[in-house]
């Protein structure tokens, strides 16, 4: 998972009897996503940047701010809501758009419901797996030939399968067994009429690469991924946040614990863990001891199977 952990990444201080993790590798990662970005710019027509408010993405935009300068990224920020976002997270997604002089364009799934393109099977369901369904419609509206997402290959099955430019059929689809080589940093761009690329320029980032980056760039993110008291409940091994929208069930105990969450997402399913990292330091040394990945520890959508990543994804998921 977070691979590197060699004791030779381990630099003993000479002011301080502590040790101190090397992050020399975050160079070459930084110059490689830069590449990357500047080669969609180039490549492709009409891109646009997946923006969650989440860590993933915000590392993205920092690498994007070095690429072009601020107030100069190419290409829009999109977010697909669910509408069952945490608002700590969709109110720094704004803040940080506004900040960076960035178009930000939002699509909802609540939207597609309303046109019948989204029907729930039942009412709690959670609507994560529809998103699917509006960013499709987004991309058919806006014609995007290119979506830029913050997904890392160490953090699910599917994932790692997934090339750095990966093509979508005309459908938007995923074939992981149909996919394009990737030599060196050669690679194929070529579209069909209907067809567009997901790209993943941070897919060689392991999460303890991109938190050592967050300490480094001191990037803000939002409050949630730090310390702070929640009220949740114990289900199938993870913490369920107590709210409306995930209410405890029968025979179920409230507890009050310091948590935080290691990754962002619908409400629905995305469970926080414990914790007392205050800062992106404290997350780094969490972050070293930790022998699950974040979507295993964290949500809940990925507990369905071991397929269940790759089977939304192949529907046209990020």
């Amino acid at each position: 998972m977070n691979a590197r952990t060699d004791t030779d990444l381990l630099l003993q201080s000479t002011s301080q009897s502590l040790a101190r993790l090397s992050n020399a590798q975050l160079d070459a990662l930084e110059e490689e996503t830069i590449f990357i970005l500047r080669e969609v710019a180039a490549s492709f027509e009409r891109p646009t940047l997946l923006f969650s408010g989440g860590k993933d993405s915000l590392v993205l935009l920092k690498c994007a701010e070095k690429a072009f300068g601020i107030g100069r990224i190419p290409y829009p920020l999109l977010m697909i809501d669910t509408g069952h976002n945490f608002p700590e997270v969709t109110d720094f997604r704004d803040a940080r758009a506004r900040e960076l002089g960035a178009e930000l364009i939002v699509r909802n799934v609540e939207d597609s419901m309303k046109r019948g393109t989204v029907r729930l099977a039942h009412p709690d369901e959670s609507r994560n797996v529809h998103q699917s369904v509006t960013l499709l419609e987004a991309i058919e509206e806006f014609r995007f030939d290119a979506l830029i997402g913050g997904a890392r290959r160490d953090e699910e099955k599917a994932r790692a399968k997934e090339r750095i430019f990966s093509h979508r059929d005309s459908f938007g689809q995923w074939q992981p067994k149909d996919q394009r080589p990737e030599l060196w940093t050669l690679f194929n761009t070529r579209l069909a009429p209907g067809e567009h690329f997901r790209v993943f320029p941070i897919s060689n980032w392991t999460e303890l690469d991109v938190w050592q980056y967050i300490e480094r760039e001191d990037i803000a993110l939002p409050s949630i991924y730090y310390t702070h008291k929640r009220e949740v409940v114990e289900r199938r091994g993870l913490l369920v946040p107590v709210t409306e929208l995930t209410p405890p069930r029968d025979g179920e105990q409230i507890q009050v614990r310091d948590v935080r969450f290691r990754t962002v997402g619908d409400i629905t399913c995305t469970c926080p863990v414990d914790s007392l990292a205050a800062d992106a330091g404290d997350v780094v040394i969490e972050t070293l001891a930790a022998d699950v990945s974040e979507r295993g520890a964290t949500r809940m959508d990925d507990k369905t199977s071991e397929a269940s990543m790759e089977k939304r994804k192949k529907d046209g998921y990020f």
